[in-house]
């Protein structure tokens, strides 16, 4: 009896961990799961609980971002029970987040060998193969997941994704209207359908919207994603009050949960000019690798301008990369080692040129659009000291605005407030023109109203600035089959159109926060 009670016990200390991990309070689910695992580590009469507290530690670490601890915990799983195919899945996740995709494709293969038919184990697998951009070879993992059960949803949803990356719409509108049919709650897949529909105010999605919104009882998560999508519905048909209602009111919800300061990023871009404005004596680095750095603030035509370039024959779009990000804020903001030295960079650059072999090992020029290097370009320059950095411009009131009214993932916290918003552009601007300060020559400004108007000239400008020679190609970037993986994935694939100039005109009385922020 008392065996069984203490059975009784643990099994309902595991189910409150449970709910615990589900309500995001995961420092008390790591506490308390060690506590447990430390106690029962060796009781043989409750060994099958023990992969569970594994597992539920490392989900937790994942949900904090903190995937180097849920590497050693499951490192510690894997010594006990180097074949549990959920200690391997866990790993392959923890491995892949922290960019390390040749251990991640090695734990996957495992858990495959064991269990060829795991839907988990399909998923995050095609996951990393299309973040090495290995599309076939992702949506087989994808469709052969949807094939042993056609009712999981972020199966299809994942599909959906890749579809709309590669712009095959229609495929990926059977996709999310199959994830919505699973769970009407779903309302990523709302948001996500809303960015590739063109909206009539009779359109069957844009309905059901309305009415899910007031018969549905969601939580904040999904009203924030149900309230960008019937913004850009309201925005298609010109109803621009309704539209900023509903982005305004996804935004407020956003804010609120995330609790962004930006004196956290006023600090940091301080401490960044500080430490530049040395005189740094780093000479001899050199790499063979022709990269292009497409820097500016989101949404403000960086997709636009990499499908350009990237159209060019010797010229590979690697996207969105964060390697960089991830390692100079390891390396000098988070072990806060100011230690600058030729030897750090030049392991620096190690790591990132590995890194990149893996989505490209050619000879061809590559292209690094992840927005927010402006913050950086003092390191690329001498990381990279022969790259080519630009900086994609535009209106400022426009581009705030873009941003604002889609929802962006984590790294964009400034975006659900007018006033940061027009605060982090100010610090954008200030940091770039410190930068161009420092390395006149090395930025090339592309301004995205210039581009519409002029597509053929400023295009010849910025491949001249590249030291590429003309590819007509470039003219027909629409024509470029590769992944987009942003917001912007429907307009870059379109000729170069003009509606979104002065966009926010229509939205200018309520936008005087922004205004007012802009302007100090």
């Amino acid at each position: 009896m008392l065996s069984e009670k203490k059975d009784n016990n643990f099994e309902n200390e595991i189910s409150i961990l449970q709910n615990k991990l589900k309500n995001n309070l995961f420092d008390e689910v790591i506490i308390k799961a060690k506590s447990l695992l430390k106690k029962h580590r060796h009781e043989r009469k409750i060994l099958n609980g023990i992969p569970v507290l594994y597992n539920i530690i490392s989900l937790a670490y994942q949900s904090k971002l903190d995937y180097n601890n849920s590497i050693k915990i499951m490192e510690e799983a894997l010594k006990l029970n180097p074949k549990n195919i959920y200690y391997l899945n866990n790993m392959g996740i923890s491995q892949h987040k922290s960019n390390n995709f040749i251990e991640a494709e090695k734990y996957f293969e495992r858990a495959l060998k064991i269990n060829p038919n795991y839907i988990n184990v399909l998923n995050n697998y095609a996951n990393l193969k299309k973040d090495l951009d290995k599309v076939d070879e992702a949506i087989k993992y994808y469709e052969k997941s949807v094939n042993i059960n056609n009712n999981i949803l972020i199966t299809n949803y994942n599909l959906s994704s890749i579809y709309i990356q590669k712009g095959e719409y229609d495929k990926a509108i059977i996709h999310l209207k199959k994830t919505l049919e699973i769970n009407p709650k779903f309302t990523t897949a709302d948001r996500v359908l809303s960015l590739i529909t063109k909206y009539e105010k009779n359109n069957k999605h844009f309905l059901e919207m309305k009415e899910k919104r007031i018969n549905l009882k969601l939580n904040d998560d999904q009203m924030i994603e149900l309230n960008f999508a019937l913004g850009k519905a309201y925005e298609n048909f010109k109803d621009y009050k309704n539209a900023f209602i509903h982005i305004n009111e996804a935004n407020e919800k956003k804010a609120k949960k995330i609790n962004y300061n930006i004196q956290n990023d006023i600090n940091l871009f301080k401490n960044i000019k500080k430490d530049f404005n040395l005189d740094f004596k780093i000479k001899n680095i050199y790499n063979e690798k022709k990269i292009i750095f497409i820097v500016g603030m989101p949404r403000s035509g960086t997709t636009l301008a990499e499908q350009i370039i990237s159209s060019h024959k010797n010229v590979y779009g690697a996207g969105e990369l964060m390697f960089l990000t991830d390692m100079i804020k390891e390396e000098f903001f988070i072990k806060n080692k100011k230690n600058y030295n030729l030897k750090k960079f030049q392991d620096l650059q190690n790591e990132y040129l590995d890194r990149i072999s893996l989505l490209d090992n050619s000879n061809k020029c590559l292209t690094d659009k992840a927005p927010l290097n402006f913050r950086w370009i003092g390191f690329i320059n001498i990381i990279f000291p022969n790259s080519k950095i630009i900086n994609c411009k535009r209106n400022s009131l426009d581009n705030c605005w873009s941003i604002y009214k889609n929802n962006f993932d984590a790294g964009l916290n400034f975006s659900f407030n007018l006033n940061d918003l027009g605060k982090f552009y100010n610090l954008y601007e200030d940091l770039i023109n410190f930068w161009k300060s420092k390395y006149p020559k090395k930025i090339y400004d592309l301004e995205y109203e210039k581009l519409i108007n002029n597509q053929e000239d400023e295009t010849k400008k910025v491949l001249e600035f590249c030291e590429l020679t003309w590819d007509p190609n470039c003219l027909e970037h629409y024509n470029n089959n590769r992944l987009i993986k942003t917001v912007s994935t429907v307009q870059a694939r379109k000729p170069i159109y003009k509606t979104s100039v002065k966009l926010s005109d229509s939205y200018s009385k309520y936008l005087d926060d922004l205004k007012n922020a802009l302007k100090k």
